[in-house]
């Protein structure tokens, strides 16, 4: 019997949420693990339920070797970090992330843009849902900053599907690939910017970095797993071969390795490391060969479980030590020595070490750019793979846990997350030792890839010992500082915000000038001259015209769309 992985999901949250102790904690487990079955015993192709919705027939699920292997690995990460966060109390996180990973499966097996995007909002929603569990009062600014964002790149993609409709086109994927080989479109370009914003491709990336350390260590799992790598998803299933995409995804990882430099932050470190990793994928469909497509897909889904595990090794630091910053960590290795380990091997597949799952997906992405002659390219993100393992493979881990010892002690951790962190591990040394098990379900075949020669083991062999000279040499450069790096929210936090109060006090002063007249004016923009220095304003002073009602209501939005990034 087959089911839809991401029903079952929805299922075990609204059980989660009726249930306490033990009973919601198997049940959890349980119904992540029903999931993944339900992901492995999906038919190889086509369609298998398409429900009429307002006369309509909208494609909830249909199968595909795309759709397929992204299903699996998003219900494996489901399972792993169930594990990981059972210790959590209380149902409303737990189900909040079942909910998100159950609308990133909704996404992944739509089959058409109808059913994608009331996912892709579901998706938002609960990731929402879990940035406010991290309970803080950071945690609660930076979710309502990534509530607007992600409400703009809705709204993008919504307008662009409705133009697409509305001109007569066909709203499945199958659909639509005769519409992106006609070229572009204002369709196009509106659904590219909304799934773009999801990709966190710069400047479109600020909300990554705001948001995903402010989750709790629990939810910064799922964060990591299922916006970014949902948008490439949909990336790959509608805009493979667009030039914008390979320049964006290679400015992507630079970007990233570059403001890792900068941060003393370690969940902000690897957060960047996100976006520099999405690059890789981002560029390979800009490629739009089949090749490069499959090193996307392939690094999608080794990223998705290595990142988890390294941020599954930072949100352990900072349960069991209570920091988070460089410059308050180190000499923890011998007193956590699992979390240690277990990190470095998130840390070894990240960088691309042979015998890890990162060596093999990131080589297919990079010889894809070397197979079809686009030398710049390979050079750059070569440079960015030795920037990822200059910082996350040796300057976190050195200074977090092996730098000078500041006399911490971490408090004793619940076992379930070393058992989570050790399935995370085993799986990324799996796959980096037995490839062909991923290659063979990669979605463009025939595919064929041999990583371990001796010419790639050797170079890359090369690159890491040279990377890790450099380290050695650079260490005194390259200890963190207690500074905050300014990205591009600086604009929204700065001279934006200050042209916006600017456009605000203007349009009152401009209201209470048309509303006076006559004899009245004098005594108007005499008034308006005091908007802003008053105390506390008296509600019934006077009453303005709807029109200029509407109007200051109009600012009043923006500007809380302004102050939720100043704030």
């Amino acid at each position: 019997m087959m089911a839809h992985p991401g029903l079952l999901l929805f299922g075990t949250a609204l059980l989660v949420t009726v249930l306490a102790g033990r009973a919601r904690q198997v049940v959890t487990l349980l119904g992540a693990l029903a999931a993944l079955a339900a992901a492995l015993n999906l038919p190889a192709d086509g369609l298998v339920w398409a429900p009429a919705i307002a006369g309509h027939h909208v494609e909830l699920l249909r199968v595909d070797s795309l759709s397929r292997i992204f299903a699996l690995i998003f219900t494996l990460i489901t399972a792993i970090g169930a594990v990981f966060a059972l210790h959590v109390r209380g149902p409303s996180e737990q189900a909040s992330v079942l909910v998100y990973a159950g609308g990133a499966l909704g996404v992944t097996l739509a089959g058409d843009w109808i059913a994608a995007f009331l996912f892709w909002e579901l998706m938002a929603a609960a990731s929402l849902a879990v940035i406010w569990h991290g309970r803080t009062a950071e945690s609660q600014r930076a979710g309502f900053r990534y509530l607007l964002v992600h409400a703009t790149g809705g709204s993008l993609l919504l307008a662009g599907i409705l133009i697409h409709v509305a001109g007569g086109a066909d709203a499945s994927f199958t659909g639509w690939a005769a519409t992106w080989q006609a070229g572009w479109s204002p369709a196009a370009v509106l659904m590219l910017l909304g799934v773009s914003l999801n990709a966190a491709i710069p400047p479109l990336h600020a909300w990554l970095t705001d948001a995903y350390p402010e989750a709790s260590v629990t939810g910064t799992v799922f964060l990591s797993a299922f916006t970014t790598k949902t948008a490439v998803y949909l990336l790959i299933r509608a805009f493979p071969g667009s030039d914008l995409l390979l320049w964006g995804g290679i400015v992507m990882a630079l970007y990233g390795v570059v403001y890792a430099v900068l941060e003393n932050d370690i969940r902000r470190l690897l957060a960047y490391h996100i976006i520099s990793q999405v690059g890789y994928m981002v560029a390979a469909v800009g490629m739009g060969t089949p090749m490069a497509l499959n090193g996307a897909v392939a690094h999608a889904f080794c990223h998705i479980l290595y990142k988890a595990l390294l941020l599954m090794g930072a949100g352990a630091v900072v349960e069991a030590t209570g920091r988070r910053k460089l410059t308050e960590l180190g000499g923890i290795a011998g007193r956590m020595p699992a979390v240690t380990t277990l990190y470095m091997v998130g840390a070894f597949s990240i960088s691309g070490v042979p015998l890890f799952n990162g060596f093999i997906s990131k080589a297919v992405v990079i010889s894809a750019t070397a197979y079809h002659t686009l030398p710049g390219p390979e050079l750059l993100l070569t440079l960015a793979s030795i920037g990822t393992f200059l910082h996350t493979g040796l300057k976190l881990p050195y200074f977090t846990f092996f730098g000078p010892d500041r006399g911490i002690r971490p408090a004793p951790l619940p076992a379930n997350m070393i058992v989570g962190m050790t399935l995370a591990a085993v799986a990324c040394t799996l796959l980096g030792i037995f490839p062909g098990w991923l290659y063979a379900r990669l979605p463009f075949q025939p595919f064929e890839y041999h990583p371990y020669t001796v010419d790639h083991i050797v170079g890359t062999v090369q690159l890491l010992l040279g990377t890790g000279v450099a380290f050695w040499f650079l260490l005194p450069k390259l200890a963190g500082e207690p500074t905050v790096s300014i990205d591009t929210d600086w604009f929204y936090r700065g001279p934006f915000r200050g042209a916006v109060m600017q456009f605000v006090k203007g349009a009152a002063w401009t209201g209470e000038v048309l509303r006076s007249s006559g004899a009245g004016i004098v005594a108007g923009l005499a008034r308006a001259s005091t908007l802003g220095s008053e105390g506390r304003p008296f509600p019934d002073a006077y009453f303005a015209p709807i029109g200029i009602t509407l109007l200051w209501v109009l600012a009043a939005v923006f500007s809380l769309w302004l102050f939720g990034w100043v704030g």
